[in-house]
């Protein structure tokens, strides 16, 4: 493993001896917009590991994408290689069934302090919850990026990030009233305290989330890649394109379903997956929107 394979992996190309926010920011955004955010590997029969190795060889040298276990993992040893000031936080994921966060820390972020400030990074959250920048952790700040306006609160006990986006405008009228569109304004996302995780910390969970029956991850397949202009997405067979039109309060979502037999190519195509076993696409009803 080493810094450089991964660099070309995310098409960086600039100096990284200079440990400042602006690097920072751009290393981020090179793998949101490079990595996509996927659970194929569940629906292709095979196992997802917490070892750094495997996963160093997944998404860098095989060109997959990987769930946050896997890419938050990698981007924390990314940032530690590269000498910043990196600390590992788990945090519950916010179940809009429940109407309430998760019992379990089932995501896991990176916290990096610069210059006395610090900033959470998240290069694996995937659709319009995906930050591209690193968010200073600054308690009640409207912090505006490309999918909507972040925001984090200190609760006291936990801090909470929540983001107020626009309106869907969907594109094609068969998915007028899809499960997939998020019709909130606001929605809370995650929330998180500052003790520091080891990667053993996830272990358990790792194992739960790829093998529960009640699991998001084992009901929906889900690959999803950034774009300048918003993100694409393929949850089961349903695929979107999503574009950002923040002059119009908008976003424009144009969706489609996929057959079977084009699958494959799809994954190719918009997403520079090439899967070594055959995937079965999931899109059960859960809690997970575009």
């Amino acid at each position: 493993m080493n810094l450089e394979e991964y660099f070309k992996r995310i098409a960086f190309h600039g100096s990284y001896g200079k440990l400042d926010l602006e690097t920072l920011k751009l290393i981020h955004k090179q793998h949101v917009m490079s990595i996509p955010f996927e659970n194929l590997s569940i629906h292709c029969g095979e196992r997802i590991s917490m070892d750094l190795e495997v996963i160093f060889n997944k998404i860098v040298r095989r060109d997959r994408g990987g769930w946050c276990l896997e890419n938050n993992f990698l981007f924390g040893w990314v940032l530690r290689e590269m000498g910043y000031n990196t600390t590992t936080l788990g945090c519950r994921v916010f179940n809009s069934i429940l109407n309430d966060f998760g019992p379990l820390e089932s995501h896991l972020i990176n916290k990096v302090v610069i210059e006395g400030k610090s900033y959470l990074t998240d290069v694996s959250y995937g659709v319009s919850s995906q930050v591209w920048e690193p968010l200073e952790l600054i308690s009640g700040k409207d912090q505006r990026q490309a999918a909507g306006v972040f925001r984090l609160i200190d609760k006291g006990d936990v801090w909470v990030l929540e983001k107020t986006g626009r309106k869907p405008e969907v594109v094609n009228p068969v998915f007028a009233n899809s499960s997939l569109v998020n019709r909130k304004e606001t929605k809370q996302i995650v929330c998180f305290t500052l003790a520091p995780r080891d990667t053993g910390h996830f272990f358990e969970i790792n194992n739960t989330l790829q093998t529960d029956p009640n699991s998001m991850f084992t009901n929906k397949s889900i690959c999803s890649l950034q774009t300048p202009t918003g993100f694409k997405a393929l949850i089961g067979w349903t695929y979107s394109e999503v574009t950002y039109k923040p002059e119009e309060g908008v976003d424009v979502i144009d969706m489609r379903d996929i057959p079977d037999d084009e699958i494959d190519q799809i994954l190719v195509e918009k997403f520079k997956i090439k899967l070594h076993n055959k995937l079965k696409p999931v899109n059960n009803r859960a809690w997970y929107t575009l």
